[in-house]
């Protein structure tokens, strides 16, 4: 489990000074029943689990005991159920592993380590308070283009060229966020699928991440990494090198269209992810302060 507190982080300091409006920007799909998801993951349930009519019908609490409830007080309560990886969320180390062993991240094996209520380490309870320096790399902007084009991989040197035009130098402690377009269409996947379906970040563009030390990586996209994957033998490399080699977490279905719309490159990036023991990651609301 991730403790309260962290060491003083002479950074996070730095980028609490960088808001000068104080406009603050939702990097989130929001969440609803039956929303958009990955295809290998169940839907997301609300379903409506105490009711004051049901309350009243069956005599339970607070309707259980004639004369204590002359108000008629009652209360809505609900049941929620889906994957942790719905809308805008970021991956905890142990969503991927590679090899015979299933290893995920620090040689952590599912055999070991994955008990009947999920992973035992690695899960979404060590997900700490993500706060600092947000950079958006806008890579339309960069080609002249809207969206990126279906399948398009985003390398190194569009990454690289982004954060030039944007006046920007990557360092390890800044929050990067990867910009295709696709999410100027939600939550209308099939136009995501036609106009930019599996546009994303590639190896080469993900190795130089990695060669600037930051830990936290995002995109407007389902899967981050462009698909089909390039690699032959490997469905997700770019999910394998980031998190399940180098540890670096991953944020998808991150809306970055009104920082680009106003030309936004730097801010204040602050996300809170749900430290839900056994979870493979969090739904997550971050926000940019500019």
């Amino acid at each position: 489990m991730s403790s309260r507190s962290t060491p003083p982080d002479a950074d996070l300091v730095r980028s609490l000074g960088l808001p000068a409006t104080g406009s603050v920007y939702d990097l989130s799909t929001g969440w609803w029943r039956h929303m958009p998801t990955f295809a290998g993951n169940p839907q997301l349930e609300v379903v409506t689990y105490n009711s004051p009519q049901g309350q009243r019908a069956e005599g339970r609490f607070p309707f259980d005991s004639p004369g204590t409830n002359d108000v008629g007080f009652g209360y809505v309560s609900e049941l929620v159920s889906g994957s942790l990886h719905t809308g805008t969320h970021i991956d905890a180390l142990c969503h991927v592993t590679c090899g015979s062993e299933d290893e995920w991240h620090g040689g952590t094996s599912a055999t070991s380590a994955l008990g009947d209520y999920g992973a035992l380490r690695g899960d979404a309870s060590e997900l700490a308070p993500i706060i600092g320096r947000g950079v958006l790399l806008d890579v339309p902007k960069l080609l002249g283009l809207d969206v990126l084009p279906p399948h398009f991989a985003v390398g190194e040197d569009h990454l690289r060229q982004a954060a030039d035009a944007g006046g920007v130098t990557i360092t390890a402690s800044d929050i990067v966020l990867v910009r295709t377009g696709q999410m100027k269409f939600w939550p209308d996947t099939a136009r995501i699928a036609e106009e930019s379906g599996g546009s994303g970040v590639g190896v080469d563009g993900a190795q130089w991440l990695v060669s600037k030390g930051v830990r936290y990586v995002g995109a407007d996209t389902m899967s981050f990494e462009v698909r089909p994957s390039p690699v032959p033998g490997n469905p997700l490399p770019v999910h394998v090198l980031l998190l399940q080699q180098h540890g670096i977490h991953i944020m998808e279905w991150v809306n970055c269209e009104d920082l680009a719309a106003d030309g936004v490159v730097t801010f204040l990036f602050v996300a809170l992810p749900l430290t839900l023991r056994g979870g493979t990651g969090s739904p997550l609301r971050p926000i940019a302060v500019v």
